[in-house]
């Protein structure tokens, strides 16, 4: 299973979870964000993929970022059409949808076969990062080819309902708000616990 952490931007917080053994780390490179990176960390690991998270940015933008931050996925988390994920190529792509009903998994249809991943995250005020869950049930309506990472208020409490979670797509997670200090710094102690009963 995929473990992505999100909202990284401290250099010496990303060393600890590098050294934790996580896969993904995700810098938010938007602006409305609590954690928005506006220029890349002084320290990059060379053992996790790196994951550039944008709201409806424009290409152009989205390329500097890869380049200067030495991105290895671009993350779409806004309303950005299926020809933008094409147009990154050879990158790696995650489109990411709002999720509170099973109508919202139509959403996804036009990205099939284009994205590499979708992320399946709560519908709430924020593009992301509102640290509430959505019914993980509706994604038994997903019946698409995507591999997807699930999202959106996992916190220290839900390993094992994770781990009782079941979907022949479902590849990963994705953990933000629910293990930080503050914004853009998080609790190393309890992700190294959490994830240690997420893979026990």
């Amino acid at each position: 299973m995929i473990i992505k952490v999100c909202g990284m931007r401290d250099a010496e917080n990303i060393r600890e979870l590098e050294a934790l053994g996580a896969d993904w780390m995700g810098m938010i490179f938007w602006p409305h964000s609590r954690r928005y990176v506006a220029q890349c960390p002084s320290y990059l690991p060379g053992s996790l993929k790196k994951v550039g998270v944008f709201v409806d940015a424009d290409e152009d933008y989205i390329r500097r970022y890869a380049k200067a931050c030495q991105l290895d996925i671009i993350q779409l988390h806004g309303h950005e059409p299926p020809a933008l994920a094409t147009a990154l190529r050879p990158l790696t792509v995650i489109k990411a949808f709002s999720i509170a009903s099973v109508e919202d998994l139509q959403q996804t249809k036009p990205y099939e076969g284009v994205a590499d991943y979708f992320l399946f995250d709560t519908k709430g005020k924020l593009a992301g990062g509102n640290g509430q869950k959505f019914d993980w049930s509706l994604l038994h309506h997903y019946h698409g080819q995507t591999p997807f990472l699930l999202s959106g208020g996992i916190g220290p409490e839900d390993a094992e309902s994770l781990r009782a979670f079941h979907h022949p797509m479902w590849a990963g997670i994705d953990l933000n708000s629910r293990f930080e200090t503050e914004p853009g710094l998080k609790d190393i102690t309890k992700l190294r616990e959490f994830t240690k009963q997420l893979r026990s």
